[in-house]
């Protein structure tokens, strides 16, 4: 494959996902991705951060990894190629429901009556989280949209972002979060860590109880990932923040061009567009990772030779010195 070729073929992996034609989809998404993960938080043992809640990008959508349940587990995937809801167990069962449009309500009735078809026996907190005045999930019927074209786009775009993310994540030897989704802010996610205790959070994040939020950032942290956008970001975009955010840190220079501080999300923002349509959409994209990580790490006075590391190379340990 020429050069040209192959970076014809990269622009191309990266889709078009314009947020308002898909966003009604995305509400009905959002809402359905906070059930199932609600499962796996109501069965799993707490994590540092929040970490044994989130979902994980897979060849087909997204998976809950296993659960275990009793002597077994149990696996959720939304497959947004065949357009199904995949139940599997550790002793052989299957089921599968399909991803179409209806209602919250519907969805979360249709799976559970599923579930304990399957002897699998659950309840969750209803409300969904980090949403303001949010319609428990049984009595939903506002959110039914389903865009099989725009759900399949969105994970195309998932598996690029996680790809790349995974990549980043190579460059950094301290703590560092899995590439994750995390269902409450629906956003795709990678964090890394200075090793420092961080100041008390205020809390304050809408239907999110101020203790989670603060044992989330126990740690002062750089934070990545990818969101679909809302509010006054009406585009997907990609972010990146710190806490506690340094002194400076909404000042720095950061790459690419386009790359802006919101004020109001109180993060660097690039939007999805100018990626997907850059030459180059992998080495914009981690320019803008690793852009914004040195803005935090310098303004907060981390560690640096200490945490990083050159990025991986496929089959080549990482030489140890001493």
């Amino acid at each position: 494959m020429t050069a040209t070729k192959a970076s014809e073929a990269e622009r191309d992996a990266w889709p078009a996902l314009p947020y308002f034609a898909w966003r009604e989809t995305y509400a009905t998404l959002h809402l359905w991705t906070q059930i199932v993960g609600k499962i796996r938080l109501s069965l799993t043992p707490w994590q540092n951060h929040s970490w044994h809640v989130a979902l994980y990008v897979t060849t087909r959508g997204l998976t809950t990894s296993p659960i275990a349940y009793g002597a077994g587990a149990f696996q959720i995937d939304f497959d947004f190629i065949d357009h199904v809801l995949r139940i599997t167990t550790s002793d052989g069962g299957e089921r599968q429901l399909q991803l179409q449009s209806q209602t919250v309500a519907d969805f979360f009735a249709h799976l559970f009556t599923t579930l304990e078809a399957l002897d699998i026996f659950v309840h969750i907190n209803e409300h969904p989280n980090e949403m303001p005045d949010a319609v428990p999930f049984s009595m939903d019927r506002i959110h039914s949209a389903y865009d099989p074209v725009y759900a399949n786009c969105f994970w195309r775009l998932l598996v690029q972002a996680d790809r790349v993310f995974k990549i980043f994540r190579t460059g950094f030897i301290g703590k560092a979060s899995p590439v994750h989704f995390f269902w409450g802010s629906f956003d795709l996610a990678v964090t890394r860590f200075s090793g420092r205790r961080a100041p008390r959070h205020p809390g304050g994040v809408p239907n999110l109880a101020d203790a989670v939020v603060r044992e989330a950032y126990s740690h002062e942290v750089s934070s990545a990932g990818f969101w679909p956008g809302g509010g006054s970001i009406d585009f997907p975009a990609f972010y990146s923040y710190a806490y506690p955010a340094p002194p400076g840190f909404d000042c720095a220079t950061v790459a690419p061009d386009g790359a802006f501080f919101s004020e109001d999300l109180k993060e660097f923002i690039l939007p999805y567009d100018i990626v997907r349509k850059a030459v180059h959409p992998d080495a914009m994209l981690l320019r803008f990772l690793q852009s914004t990580y040195e803005a935090a790490a310098d303004a907060g006075g981390w560690d640096r030779a200490a945490l990083e590391c050159p990025l991986g190379n496929i089959g080549v340990p990482r030489p140890v010195q001493g």
